[in-house]
């Protein structure tokens, strides 16, 4: 093992905060704490942060939380991979977190509710985790995707047209923090739970605002009687399929369940969304490989799980045993941040951070390793047909600010985007059992197409013909002739469009 002089569970010095001035904002030694480590929450700017943070410890730094509460952030690719696929060394379980144990962290602490061990399989090991996930990814094997798509079109539809007549829109209220849910509560089995106060209460659930426990206690009510119902009628939905499992479940464990993939791929999915959104808003370049043909929607999506993860840091991982990692000595009971941020940029794997990744999946995105996230296919889907949906929708849309002005509001585990305002030519509401179609607004097209004759002028009025005893004989009609046999024995025309049809479940 290697010495490790800036061990976070080291003890403090002898001089407090208290005892010096603080550095003023914008100095490298703000938002510092005992021993000269960085306290994450107060970071300004957490990716650059993690930045130095490399430059000075390496692929593992030791930082700390709030109140102080020591932790190790885990910077490094390799490392990242090495710490979620190991086990044996590491777990999920807070209960052998040694500041926990010690009464550093204290019940209201404001990760608590992440941390903190509950009886669901993102917390579980051993048997009792593959018995939950077990459950999970058999539901998730039962999900059709081509008809999750065609169910993704429908609800772009029916989103977009509550605002596409305004010809403005927000959309990150308006549309990335809506469509997920609407997606997940058609998959999980609860469409009609599906309204703008669930997903208010998803919302003000993750910012942990003084109603975060009422807006969970209404999501969790909503998951109870979906519980009940999948028991008494059970249907070809998730909840369905996770009631009836083998491993029998209890009501607890399957709301349990429920509320880890309902906001899971909620939050994740709306953040991936709203940067898609935004990246193709404010780069032109971005924007015009996607028109042109040379990004395709999926390999776009991959390219921001590279950028952007959803989540910049996962809580939390712990040591079962004294181990080393990334040349750091890590203590039995130390805690690990799972970084994706940092991790996803690591210089080893990526030398220019602004490279096209080309579709490459080895991202850390949707973590890794027994506690992967089960749902991440599902909010691709989201993301890939809720982008170009919306696109061949809109076509014209616009940043309606300049892209200085974008907010976000930011914390350890992500950056929201916080509103993403645009314009667009106002269009008239669409069927939503129709494709995602920019032409709803042009007139109907005559019946004809290359290659066979044209449709039939009518008849002039009788005033403007010739008399009868003047006229010659009417000429016979002249049979239309049928389309011009296709002699090239190729492939069928427009076979590519009806590939991209089938791919994006019109």
């Amino acid at each position: 093992m290697t010495s490790e002089p800036h061990s976070p569970t080291g003890p403090s010095p002898t001089v407090t905060d208290d005892a010096l001035p603080g550095p003023p904002p914008g100095c490298p030694a703000h938002g510092t704490g005992p021993g000269g480590l960085n306290r994450l929450h107060e970071a300004e700017d957490l990716k650059e942060l993690y930045e130095r943070l490399r430059a000075e410890h390496g692929p593992v730094a030791p930082a700390l939380l709030h109140d102080d509460v020591p932790v190790w952030v885990v910077l490094g690719h390799t490392e990242s991979q090495q710490m979620v696929r190991t086990p044996g060394q590491y777990c999920r379980d807070s209960r052998i977190w040694t500041p926990l144990k010690e009464g550093l962290v204290k019940p209201d602490h404001p990760l608590m509710p992440h941390i903190a061990w509950q009886p669901m399989c993102s917390h579980a090991e051993g048997d009792e985790h593959k018995r939950l996930r077990g459950a999970i990814d058999a539901a998730v094997s039962t999900v059709d995707f081509r008809g999750l798509r065609r169910h993704i079109n429908r609800s772009t539809q029916r989103i977009v047209n509550r605002f596409c007549e305004l010809g403005e829109a927000d959309l990150v209220a308006q549309y990335s923090e809506h469509l997920p849910m609407a997606v997940m509560c058609h998959v999980l089995g609860m469409p009609d739970e599906y309204d703008d106060r669930l997903v208010e209460a998803a919302r003000d659930m993750l910012k942990g605002t003084e109603t975060a426990i009422a807006s969970n206690a209404y999501i969790m009510e909503a998951l109870g009687r979906l519980t009940a119902r999948c028991r008494a009628e059970p249907a070809n939905d998730f909840a369905s399929h996770l009631v009836n499992h083998p491993a029998e479940l209890t009501d607890e464990e399957v709301r349990e369940q429920l509320r880890v993939v309902l906001i899971g791929a909620y939050e994740a999915t709306a953040n991936l969304l709203a940067n898609v959104l935004r990246q193709v808003l404010i780069d032109p370049r971005f924007r015009a490989q996607l028109n042109g043909g040379q990004m395709t929607v999926p390999e776009a999506v991959e390219q921001l799980l590279w950028d952007e993860p959803p989540f910049s840091t996962i809580f939390a991982y712990f040591a079962k045993q004294e181990t080393e990692l990334g040349g750091r000595r890590i203590r039995k009971g130390d805690g690990l941040l799972f970084a994706p941020l940092p991790a996803n940029v690591d210089p080893r794997i990526r030398p220019d951070p602004t490279a096209d990744m080309q579709g490459n999946r080895s991202h850390l995105a949707f973590g890794g390793g027994p506690h992967e996230c089960p749902g991440q296919d599902i909010g691709r889907a989201i993301a890939e047909v809720g982008v170009d949906a919306l696109l061949m929708r809109l076509p014209d849309v616009e940043l309606d600010i300049p892209e200085d002005e974008l907010r976000y509001t930011e914390s350890i585990a992500s950056r929201h985007l916080v509103a993403l305002p645009v314009r667009f030519t106002p269009r008239p509401p669409q069927d939503v059992m129709q494709r995602p179609s920019h032409h709803n607004d042009t007139p109907p097209q005559q019946d004809w197409h290359i290659g066979a004759g044209r449709p039939e002028t009518a008849p002039e009025p009788a005033s403007a013909q010739p008399a009868a005893h003047l006229a010659p004989p009417p000429p016979q009609p002249v049979p239309v002739p049928p389309p011009a046999a296709v002699t090239d024995p190729g492939p069928p025309r427009n076979a590519w469009q009806r590939l991209l049809r089938w791919w994006r479940g019109y």
